[in-house]
């Protein structure tokens, strides 16, 4: 790794949870409607106890740019935008969408889209070790509909499960071809409700998101590997 200590921090709409690079052991606390950026600092200096860190990697359920917040997360309290948790921390810190940290934690080799299948539609791209956002959740898919709104909770709850898999495929492959990527790697919550894959696509594991974190302060990665499901990967 950079050589330093890292501390990742992994925030969702159920938990906060946490692992250092030198214990590599998670702890997590709950979150939800009432957390505040404040709070969060709070709550991980409270998990961290006993965890030497000298620089921190945090990521959130919203778009970062420059490692600020530019809006305010789903099922969390208010305050975000533009929260500096630099300073708040008074240590080294980058600041990254979620989904981006864990498609770095998932990244193997050349062009890797990252798919995030869970209350919405989480997106990033990873070309040769260099990690960049998306924000394709609310972009027009079809029908006057968004990508979102097929493949995100509200699609699967309209749809079922049958016909929502047959989306999730169609928009995987538009995606893949248009970001011309290598292949695919499919996380969140619902990607386990899909009892098959699509061609070119591997899932990936929330576990992932750890690894990532600590590669997002290493230019030549770590010696550690992504966590790959049990479950058989597409025609890749």
């Amino acid at each position: 790794m950079s050589g330093q200590k890292i501390l990742v921090v992994d925030v969702g709409g159920n938990n906060v949870k946490i692992m250092g690079s030198e214990e590599l052991a998670k702890r997590k606390t709950p979150s939800g409607p009432e957390l505040t950026p404040k709070k969060l600092v709070a709550a991980v200096g409270e998990l961290a106890d006993g965890i030497g860190f000298d620089q921190i990697t945090i990521g959130l359920p919203s778009p970062v740019v420059r490692n600020f917040p530019t809006l305010e997360p789903h099922n969390l309290g208010a305050g975000w935008l533009g929260f500096d948790f630099q300073k708040a921390f008074g240590k080294p810190t980058k600041v990254v969408n979620d989904a981006l940290m864990q498609a770095m934690g998932s990244y193997q080799d050349g062009t890797m889209l990252f798919i995030g299948l869970g209350t919405g539609l989480g997106a990033a791209l990873v070309i040769d070790g260099v990690p960049a956002p998306l924000e394709l959740a609310h972009m027009p898919y079809k029908s006057g509909k968004t990508y979102e709104d097929y493949v995100g909770r509200r699609g699967l709850k309209r749809m079922g499960r049958k016909r929502w898999q047959r989306a999730v495929f169609d928009v995987i492959e538009v995606l893949r071809a248009g970001m011309v990527a290598d292949h695919v790697v499919i996380g969140g919550g619902n990607a386990k409700r899909l009892d098959k894959l699509p061609p070119h696509c591997r899932l990936g594991h929330n576990d992932n998101a750890f690894l990532g974190g600590f590669r997002m302060w290493d230019a030549g990665f770590s010696g550690m590997a992504p966590v790959v499901s049990d479950k058989a990967a597409g025609n890749d």
